[in-house]
């Protein structure tokens, strides 16, 4: 995966073209490479953003990794999952898709929940499409009107319905809930999937392709986000914690990784802390003699393999940062800066 920025560059017209001074070297070999690899996309080629919208735990890091075919975002059966906004990049031979994972939008109780709609808000201005995912087995929420409200009133690009978890709907209520959310918002169209299993998701996706706008590359073919490869592994981990764990400590805590080495056996070093917010908490993430802490390891370690394709090594610990959720310092400190 690459970490490389997109190739647009916003002072290029500020910046006359000088003579190169004397050895300077005029071709960068991975410049030539991206270029190459823009400049091949055909005639009819599409390109843009799509950003997923909805309230917490309506599957939309499901449909991401599922549209990815890899296990990017966090996913938990917990909601609030998804912190902070993440790209995915499909590239195709006819379409570059940037899909804008973010968290789901609710009423917040902390600065963190805070940053976590604010970064939400943020992905509904710059998207050239907006999926609304909504969880079609069960009826629309004031949370789900809030959502269909915000985008009604903000957002400029075509907005699709959702219908999300189908596979989970009672038959005889599926159409009774759609309606229900259809009558939320002017959508510019709609689809009813399954994410978690596949259905309709295909289709949608060509869909959203087929609505794009006229363009190139904004990425380089074999890159799938613009996160480094520390918050992807840091995710991973979270993502396992989060499953494990009960109550309200999931919310509770957070992973930071403190070294991101491969080693000359060609084997992955990944060392981790995860934050709590109370020495209570410590004990439990920790568990009885460190076996709840080794269960979160060796399923991290099996998710972090099968996404970096080597063997990794996995050391984590446990540290209390007392109500780190609602003190902007430790925020920061945590990977949530909301002046970015």
């Amino acid at each position: 995966m690459s970490d490389r920025e997109s190739p647009t560059d916003p002072y290029a017209a500020e910046w006359p073209d000088l003579p190169l001074e004397a050895g300077a070297v005029e071709d960068d070999p991975d410049d030539i490479d991206l270029l190459a690899d823009l400049a091949s996309v055909g005639e009819g080629h599409r390109s843009g953003f799509v950003a997923l919208i909805g309230k917490p735990n309506v599957g939309k890091s499901t449909l991401l990794n599922a549209w990815l075919e890899t296990r990017l975002a966090a996913v938990s059966p917990r909601p609030q999952t998804t912190r902070n906004r993440l790209l995915g990049i499909l590239t195709r031979d006819d379409a570059q898709v940037v899909f804008v994972d973010t968290p789901g939008i609710h009423r917040p109780r902390t600065k963190l929940g805070d940053y976590m709609v604010d970064v939400a808000q943020r992905a509904i201005p710059d998207a050239d499409l907006i999926l609304f995912l909504v969880d079609v087995s069960h009826p629309p929420t004031q949370a789900d009107r809030r959502v269909a409200d915000l985008l009604m009133a903000g957002a400029e690009a075509p907005v699709i319905l959702v219908l999300n978890k189908m596979d989970a709907a009672q038959p005889e209520r599926l159409e009774e809930h759609a309606d229900a959310f259809r009558v939320l918002g002017a959508f510019a169209g709609e689809a009813t999937i399954s994410a978690l299993n596949g259905d309709g998701s295909p289709e949608l996706l060509e869909r959203v392709v087929s609505l794009l706008p006229l363009g190139p590359r904004y990425y380089p073919a074999e890159q799938i986000s613009d996160q480094q490869e520390r918050f992807i592994a840091a995710e991973l981990i979270r993502e396992q914690a989060m499953r494990a764990l009960r109550d309200e400590i999931p919310h509770a805590t957070a992973v930071v990784v403190q070294e991101f080495t491969e080693r000359k056996n060609g084997t992955l070093y990944i060392a981790a802390n995860i934050f709590v917010e109370k020495d209570s908490q410590k004990g439990i993430v920790i568990g009885k003699r460190g076996a709840q802490l080794k269960r979160i390891g060796q399923a991290a370690r099996t998710a972090l393999q099968d996404f970096f394709h080597c063997k990794v090594y996995v050391e984590l610990w446990v540290k209390v940062r007392k109500d780190w959720r609602r003190k902007d310092n430790l925020l920061r400190q945590m990977g949530y800066d909301r002046r970015g």
